[in-house]
């Protein structure tokens, strides 16, 4: 229909109908009604009509980018004149955001579920094992046949390792979703085992506490993971002796799970009372504690972990975190309000300290380790740190402890 003819069927002038169609003009009534009828649709088609819905998506597209001057004004022409630009511009609106969303979602994952990243990092390390000492047996250097049986040794040794990770990725990859995490080193495997009790050991309670039923009882699947647990349960006991349970939980509500008034009460160091606020049973009356411990480089030795508070072990960690802050001040607590990244991110109440494990000695080296408890901020607490899981996945554009680029830039 030509633009003459519909405007002489509506009894308007064909002027007055090229400003209406470039919305430029609003209509209503009978002038909207002869439209329509001229037309044969009905009134709310042209008053409201498919238009609307990409009306309200061009909207929701400028409003995502808020610099890049759209003419929101004059979104009705832009829709009216050139609905297929239109709709284009609102599908890629849409895509960006589903990729946002993907991306999102592959970062919580590298964040919260670490063991991708561990077993790449035990492969990789496992082959240039592997190519380091091949290397040297074929460089034409003359080596005797301790040397050679040496090298040899090394490289089946990093070989069966290279087999060991290869199938605990290829296990984790084709495992069900719901099916839990796989444990990838003795580490993980007794924190697993710690994650199962709910980091709460019962047998561990009572004077007649036995650690040896329980390695047995365990089922661990290396000899280190046996060992490792060996020396977490004993040091849970030992705990457990110096803080016994009923007095112990009686006491933290009283003080409201203040751990330097803890301490001070029961007469022990600041890191036997995070570990045992961080074992204390599941009740009402108990925040939801994560606890977290690391050696002198920084690796992490044991992790529980809470909603939304996790820590990578093969990547490194964001050094913000007051765990690793404490290993440069041995000996001296750091309590701080922990803020994650993001509109609306997680705030932590953190208690850290870090010492040496064992006596001081001069004439020896000293073992440091950091420990950490972590707990949901209490409201009205202001956020005195800014941390995340790791730089590569960190989106803070000014982070002065930043190591490398995030790949969130």
């Amino acid at each position: 229909m030509r633009q003459a003819d519909l405007a002489r069927a509506a009894g308007i002038s064909a002027s007055y109908l090229n400003l209406i169609e470039h919305n430029r003009r609003r209509i209503g009534g009978r002038v909207l009604n002869d439209l329509a009828r001229a037309l044969g649709v009905d009134p709310t088609q042209l008053s409201e009509g498919a238009e609307t819905a990409l009306i309200q998506d061009l909207r929701g597209a400028a409003a995502t980018r808020p610099t890049a001057g759209a003419e929101i004004d004059r979104v009705e022409e832009f829709a009216g004149r050139f609905p297929g630009w239109a709709g284009l511009v609102t599908d890629q609106a849409a895509q960006i955001v589903r990729l946002e969303a993907k991306v999102k979602s592959l970062t919580d994952r590298m964040a919260h579920d670490p063991q991708l990243a561990t077993s790449l990092h035990e492969v990789i390390s496992a082959v240039t094992s592997i190519r380091s000492t091949s290397s040297i047996l074929v460089g034409g250097e003359v080596l005797d046949r301790d040397w050679q049986e040496r090298f040899h040794r090394n490289i089946y040794n990093d070989s069966q390792r290279l087999a060991d990770s290869s199938r605990a990725l290829v296990g984790y990859l084709e495992a069900p979703a719901d099916g839990g995490a796989l444990a990838l080193s003795p580490v993980e495997e007794v924190d697993a085992y710690f994650d199962r009790r709910g980091h709460h050991i019962a047998d561990l309670e009572g004077p007649e506490a036995s650690v040896a039923a329980l390695i047995a009882d365990a089922a661990l699947a290396t000899p280190a993971a046996e060992l490792l647990l060996q020396g977490r349960l004993a040091l849970y006991r030992d705990d457990a002796r110096t803080m016994p349970l009923a007095d112990f939980e009686t006491t933290a509500i009283e003080l409201r799970h203040d751990p330097a008034l803890l301490a001070a009460r029961f007469g022990v160091g600041p890191a036997a009372v995070l570990r045992r606020l961080s074992s204390l049973p599941e009740r009402p009356a108990h925040p939801a504690f994560g606890f977290a411990s690391c050696d002198g480089a920084g690796a992490v030795t044991r992790l529980k972990m809470i909603e939304g508070f996790n820590l990578p072990r093969a990547a490194a960690a964001c050094p913000v975190w007051p765990l690793f802050q404490a290993l440069s001040r041995p000996g001296q607590p750091i309590r701080a309000v922990v803020a994650l990244p993001g509109e609306g991110g997680r705030r932590y109440l953190c208690h850290a300290i870090a010492g040496p494990l064992g006596p001081m000695r001069f004439d020896g080296l000293a073992p440091v380790e950091a420990v950490m408890l972590v707990q949901a901020a209490p409201i009205g607490e202001t956020a005195t740190l800014e941390a995340g899981g790791g730089c590569r996945i960190c989106p803070r554009p000014a982070c002065p402890a930043r190591r490398e680029p995030s790949l969130l830039a």
